[in-house]
Parts: structure tokens; C-alpha cells; sequence
């Protein structure tokens, strides 16, 4: 591992020592004959010995050391990282090669990793395919962002063609290829890189994420898909909670104070009281005692201020909202055929500190109400497939 701390007293040398897999680091209990002088905060070394019990209350096992071999020494006054001084993210970010030592992003980063682990382990486990779907593609899922487009770097007295006869572009969404295999097998998923050329400098806009979507065959409810995003949150926050348990406490104590853990296993955190229909949503909003920037009116997308409002008001749990406008959702979500006021089957859940964590619907299966809603959004060529 990495030593994170070096204490040297007069019969004994103390090293603390980190290799990544948590956030807690091992004490080495070194005798002198065994210092070395390139034996350093931030060297990389290899310690056999002993592992015992420790008689101080900070560990609960410590390691005797017997041999010691410094990997890669490492020059402390040149090393941009100090010993005991809480750096600050911004400075880290100089570092590109350093920055996974930083406690905030190594944390992070094994909440990634046991996130993606606790995605792949429920769809697997619920009987879902996992799809790779194209990163590079040629339809953009019908508005879901701005695109990154793809193009060959050729000579300048070379003629500038499309490498694949029509324009190409990184993917936004996976879902259309998705929809595709549902038409052989009943779950499917998949679970990848995507982007969006959007130029926002906020946490909520990033040109590269990944993200997770899948596709259900036979179900007519949308009860059937909320399940499903029930279901994964748990399986997903439990899985982080239950491996990542101080990585977790770090970011409550140092990054997000105000947040807290929620209990996800009870059956109260989606009650049905927490489902809620988009006009009711709206009215929720316009009788709130507060002034919003984006003022709520019926048939307007819900914005990041009115999702936070309607989670506080549930009592600050997960909500559902469902049945939004037809003009406001693309081509391919179930007209629900209503009125006055015509709605789609479509679903959002939002989650505390968040708003919006994922969305879904019950896909258009009636041929007519497809093709004429591709006809008069002007589509019918771009999807004629």
C-alpha cells in the first residue's frame, strides 16, 4: 500500500498504511532496526509480518512488521500532497495522476464501484439480459440531448465524407436498441457510458455519465415499472450502505452534512401516499406559501426547485410522479387517451437532496397512434424502421 502517516518515537516507529480498499488504514508497528530513510508519507511499500490485536482503542488489529520494502519512494518536500492537512478538491483536481489518494474521491469511488456492483447484481438476479448497446449511433432517442458528432480526421485535400454514409454521433441513450431486443426477450438492460454535449457547468449536466435503463415486455401497468425503480433503489442504497458504510459517514460528516441516511428496507419509504399524478403536482405547486423562479403552470416541465418542493412536502421520501402531458414527452410513451387534459403514461421518481432520479413509461405499442404522432412531429423518415 500507500503510507498515509509516519510516527516516530524512541523504541518504535508507527506507519499508517492505506491500499485502497477502504477508508481506513492499517497501523504497522516497525521496529528501528527496520528504518528506512526513503521510508516516507506518500512511498509505496511492501510489509510482511505479524497481524495481531491492538491494545489501543483507535484499531482493532495492527501489524508487527518483520520485513519492509520500499516499492517507490516518494520525495515529501516536491510531493504536492501533506501529511495531516485536509487538501481541498479544487487543489486535488491539479493532480490528475494523485487525486484517487484524496479520501473525499477515493470514497467516491468505491461507492461507484459497489453501486455498479449492486445494479448488475438485481437485474441479474431478476432475470434480466444485459445488452451492450451501440456507444456510437446514428439516431439521437428523439431529443434526448445535444449530440456529439462524430467525424473522420482526414487530409485537407481529402473530401469530407461520413465515415458510415450517414452522420454519426456519440449516444444519448440506449433505450430505442433496448427496445429492439424486448422484441426477443422479455428483460433486458444495459448499463454504459453516455454523453450529452450540453454546455452546463452544473452537477446535473455532465457530458459523460453513465446510466442505467432497461426494458420490460407484456406489462400494460405502470405499477409494474415503478416496482422495478422500487426495487432497484433499494437493492442498490442497501448494497452502499452495507458495503461502503464509512466511505458513506465521510461524505455525511465532511461533504453533505445536512443529508441523512434514510432507512430503504422499510415499507413506509414508498407509500402510497407518495404517489402522486402530474396535475396534482401542479396544484401542489401553485398553492405552495413559496415564490419558485420557474412559475408552475399545467403542461410545463417540472423543474429542479418544484421536484425538491414536492419531495419536502410528501415528508421528504421518494415520490412518484405519474401521468404526464403528451406534448411534453417524446413519440414513443402509451397515450393515455384522457382529456381535457391529454396525459401519457409516464412515470418520474424523485428523491430527496435530488429531484429527478430516473423516469420511465409504458411504451406506444398500437401502430396507428405511432405512426401518426411520428407524422406530425416530422419523424417518419428518421424512424421508419
Amino acid at each position: 500500500g500507500w503510507v498515509r502517516s509516519v510516527r516516530s518515537q524512541k523504541e518504535v516507529l508507527f506507519l499508517h498504511i492505506n491500499d485502497g480498499s477502504s477508508l481506513e488504514s492499517l497501523q504497522v508497528v516497525v521496529d528501528p532496526g527496520l528504518e528506512k530513510r526513503d521510508l516516507t508519507f506518500g512511498s509505496a511499500v511492501e510489509v510482511q509480518g505479524k497481524l495481531v490485536r491492538s491494545p489501543h482503542r483507535m484499531q482493532n488489529m495492527e501489524l508487527q512488521a518483520e520485513t519492509i520494502h520500499v516499492v517507490g519512494p516518494c520525495d515529501i518536500w516536491s510531493f504536492p500532497l501533506k501529511m495531516k492537512e485536509r487538501h481541498p478538491l479544487e487543489y486535488i483536481r491539479q493532480f490528475p495522476h494523485l487525486r484517487c489518494r484524496n479520501n473525499t474521491l477515493g470514497a467516491l469511488l468505491r461507492i461507484r464501484s459497489a453501486a455498479t456492483a449492486g445494479i448488475h447484481s438485481f437485474f441479474q438476479d431478476s432475470g434480466y439480459v444485459h445488452i451492450h448497446t451501440p456507444i456510437i449511433t446514428s439516431n439521437d432517442c428523439e431529443g434526448a440531448g445535444e449530440l456529439f458528432q462524430i467525424e473522420v480526421k482526414a487530409k485537407e485535400s481529402a473530401e469530407k465524407t461520413h465515415f458510415f454514409n450517414v452522420p454519426a454521433f456519440l449516444t444519448v441513450s440506449g433505450q430505442l436498441h433496448l427496445e429492439v431486443m424486448a422484441g426477443a426477450f422479455t428483460h433486458v438492460f444495459t448499463f454504459g457510458p453516455t454523453f450529452r454535449a450540453e454546455n452546463s457547468q452544473s452537477r446535473r449536466h455532465l457530458a459523460e455519465f453513465y446510466m442505467v435503463e432497461a426494458e420490460l415486455s407484456f406489462t400494460e401497468s405502470l405499477q409494474d415499472i415503478m416496482q422495478v425503480m422500487e426495487d432497484l433503489f433499494k437493492t442498490v442504497t442497501s448494497t452502499v450502505l452495507s458495503k461502503c458504510p464509512h466511505d458513506v459517514e465521510l461524505f455525511h460528516k465532511y461533504i453533505a452534512p445536512a443529508q441523512k441516511v434514510m432507512h430503504v428496507t422499510g415499507k413506509k419509504l414508498f407509500s402510497s401516499s407518495c404517489r402522486i399524478s402530474y396535475s396534482e403536482a401542479v396544484e401542489i405547486l401553485k398553492q405552495a406559501p413559496q415564490t419558485f423562479t420557474f412559475k408552475p403552470e399545467w403542461g410545463c416541465d417540472l423543474q429542479t426547485e418544484h421536484e425538491k418542493y414536492l419531495v419536502k412536502h410528501c415528508g421528504e421520501v421518494p415520490v412518484f410522479v405519474v401521468n404526464y402531458p403528451y406534448d411534453l414527452k417524446p413519440f414513443y410513451m402509451r397515450d393515455n387517451e384522457d382529456g381535457p387534459q391529454h396525459t401519457v403514461a409516464a412515470v418520474d421518481l424523485l428523491v430527496p437532496g435530488v429531484g429527478e432520479l430516473c423516469g420511465g413509461s409504458l411504451r406506444e405499442e398500437r401502430l396507428p397512434f405511432l405512426e401518426s404522432r411520428l407524422q406530425r412531429l416530422g419523424l417518419t423518415d428518421a424512424y421508419q424502421w
